[in-house]
């Protein structure tokens, strides 16, 4: 994509978009209060608020390769202290970890050797290596097209396991007012499957019927419905 192109849009946002929302930016000047942590790949393919059709000012968004988090205080860092502005200071009431199909980073982690030349990559995959053991430890058959999910899923597992590591996190946990979630999103079919803590197992988002719709926590709370908006 040249940057013409980039330009292009600019100017359409500068003299269509932001025309129809100029109360919404106004009020976003003055501050910001989101209302969730969304923890994402970088990859190009995935959109946090294309996916979750939320306006500019609802999510705080982390774009990291792998939607990793290291442990605290293993790697003190861009990817620490955003949880730690989102979770301390702005005071967001969920945090959400949201893996996806054909990740790269996933592909990187089951062939190591391929990344030997991208020293900072191999580095920073060391914090999937748990997820490497854990996906191994399944039933899943290494040779299928399957377990590339399953590493996936357990990836998002263990970065909330991470996340539990920070003290922002675990203080805001004891106290109740904070929730983890675990998503997977399906590129190719447009679904999100998301961690139950009490089953341990990831289950499909039927956000087409949200009367009937399910919040599956990574924390262990009861299941609450979803309201209506």
């Amino acid at each position: 994509m040249p940057v013409e192109t980039i330009l292009r849009g600019l100017k359409r946002f500068q003299n269509r978009v932001f025309p129809k929302h100029r109360e919404l930016f106004h009020k976003l000047a003055l501050g910001q209060r989101p209302e969730a942590l969304f923890i994402t790949c970088a990859d190009s393919r995935i959109d946090p608020c294309l996916l979750t059709q939320t306006k500019p000012g609802e999510l705080f968004i982390c774009r990291v390769i792998g939607n990793i988090v290291p442990r605290y205080p293993r790697t003190i860092g861009g990817v620490s202290a955003t949880i730690e502005y989102a979770v301390g200071v702005l005071g967001v009431a969920d945090i959400i970890v949201c893996g996806h199909t054909d990740c790269g980073v996933m592909k990187g982690v089951l062939n190591p050797a391929a990344l030997k030349p991208l020293v900072s990559v191999t580095e920073w995959l060391h914090h999937a290596r748990a997820a490497r053991r854990a996906a191994r430890a399944s039933k899943a058959d290494p040779q299928s097209s399957r377990f590339l999910i399953t590493l996936t899923e357990r990836n998002v597992v263990e970065q909330l396991k991470n996340l539990r590591s920070h003290p922002v996190v675990a203080t805001r946990l004891r106290q109740g007012d904070l929730q983890l979630h675990g998503w997977v999103y399906h590129i190719a079919k447009g679904t999100v499957t998301a961690y139950d803590a009490k089953r341990n197992r990831f289950i499909r988002i039927h956000a087409s019927k949200p009367h009937k719709a399910r919040i599956h926590r990574a924390t262990p709370n009861p299941v609450e419905k979803i309201a209506e908006s």
